[in-house]
C-alpha cells in the first residue's frame, strides 16, 4: 500500500503548493508599483501583476504644450513600473517554481 501513502502524499503536496500560489497571486494583486520619467513629472502605478492603475502627470509637464514628449513620458514611466511588477513576482514566486522565472518550466 506504498503506492496510496505516497499518491496521497503528492496531492496533499500539490493542494499545499495550490494555495501558496493562491496566496502569492492576491499578494501580485494588492501590490502597488510606481515608475516614474521626466524627474517625476510623469508617475505610473501598478499591480505587481503589471496592471496599469493610475497615471499622473504633473501640470506643469501638460502645460508646457509637448505632446509628444509628455507621451514618451508615460510610456517610460508605465514600462518602469511594470518592470518593478515583473521582479516582485519573480521574487514571491521564486520558492514555488524552485528560482524559475514565471513561464519557464523545470
Amino acid at each position: 500500500m506504498r503506492g496510496l501513502g505516497d499518491l496521497r502524499n503528492l496531492v496533499q503536496q500539490a493542494q499545499k503548493l495550490q494555495a501558496e500560489l493562491a496566496k502569492k497571486k492576491e499578494e501580485l494583486a494588492q501590490a502597488r508599483l510606481e515608475g516614474s520619467a521626466g524627474g517625476g513629472a510623469v508617475r505610473a502605478i501598478v499591480n505587481g501583476q503589471g496592471e496599469l492603475l493610475q497615471v499622473h502627470i504633473s501640470p506643469e509637464t501638460i502645460s508646457e504644450g509637448d505632446h509628444q514628449l509628455v507621451e514618451d513620458l508615460v510610456l517610460a514611466a508605465v514600462g518602469e513600473a511594470q518592470a518593478k511588477a515583473r521582479e516582485l513576482a519573480q521574487r514571491l514566486m521564486a520558492g514555488l517554481t524552485g528560482g524559475f522565472p514565471p513561464g519557464v518550466a523545470a
